[in-house]
């Protein structure tokens, strides 16, 4: 929910053209959410919060034009790891109407989002199915293909603001069942950076307020590291100079670009 309010907030006080154009994370709150936003618009605008929702928009933007270049590719099979309030399925632009999208997520996790599209008025698209797993005790790869995923066609995984809560044996069980995809398939993920002498970012310390801990953290060159022993190539990583030229080239509204690299993409 906390992730869907920083998309809200990126709609409600940011400048157009948006980073990410997401008018349904606003229907997935609760009015009462929407109203605070709106009437104290400074405590999501500032703060750990400020640099929390453009780390928070970019990660979707990115994954989503990755997706299109893979989708314009012949990929047709999308899967999202930890969907969340994730509502890429509802504002679909019409080339996505061609893939198959699995939401993968935790079974509580994904009851309370069908009732909030319930309460919004939001029917699922007919290109979409949801899995419930719980990745740290549940094999992934066979609830997939439970869910009608074909791993002899390639896949693209977006894996976003996940890997930093799991235990890294957690995350090597995922990375592998992506890794033995045709090829092809590519996932993009963000994480945690390692402490670069800065201490704990700012996207960390507000998880920890909430009471969310980061389990797991990399340098690029040690995750780049893992993805290449795993089978992965052509890794590369979104950086904070790549961000500006992409996403905020010519903004005035004084939305920063995410400060560490955190985001990666790899193909198999």
């Amino acid at each position: 929910m906390g992730v869907a309010a920083l998309r809200a907030a990126h709609q409600l006080f940011d400048a157009e053209p948006h980073i990410l154009e997401d008018p349904i994370a606003i229907q997935l709150l609760e009015p009462d959410v929407v109203e605070r936003l709106r009437a104290a618009p400074a405590a999501a605008v500032q703060g750990a919060a400020f640099f929390l929702r453009s780390h928070v928009v970019v990660r979707s933007r990115y994954a989503e034009d990755c997706l299109a270049d893979a989708a314009r590719r012949g990929v047709g099979q999308y899967v999202i790891l930890g969907a969340g309030l994730d509502t890429f399925a509802w504002r679909q632009p019409g080339w996505a109407a061609a893939l198959q999208i699995y939401e993968v997520d935790q079974p509580a996790s994904q009851h309370d989002k069908r009732a909030r599209l319930h309460r919004a008025g939001l029917a699922s698209p007919p290109n979409l199915r949801l899995v419930p797993v719980d990745f740290e005790v549940e094999a992934l790869d066979a609830r997939l293909t439970d869910a009608g995923l074909d791993r002899t066609r390639p896949v693209f995984f977006s894996w976003l603001g996940v890997m930093p809560y799991l235990h890294e044996p957690a995350i090597d069980d995922v990375l592998r069942v992506i890794a033995q995809g045709a090829a092809g398939t590519e996932v993009v993920l963000s994480f945690a950076p390692a402490d670069d002498g800065g201490g704990p970012s700012r996207v960390e310390q507000m998880a920890a307020a909430v009471g969310e801990q980061f389990r797991s953290h990399f340098t690029p060159a040690q995750l780049e590291e893992k993805l290449r022993a795993g089978g992965f190539v052509d890794v590369s990583f979104l950086t904070p100079a790549d961000s500006v030229a992409r996403y905020f080239a010519g903004r005035d509204d004084g939305l920063a670009p995410p400060r560490r690299t955190s985001i990666a993409r790899a193909r198999v």
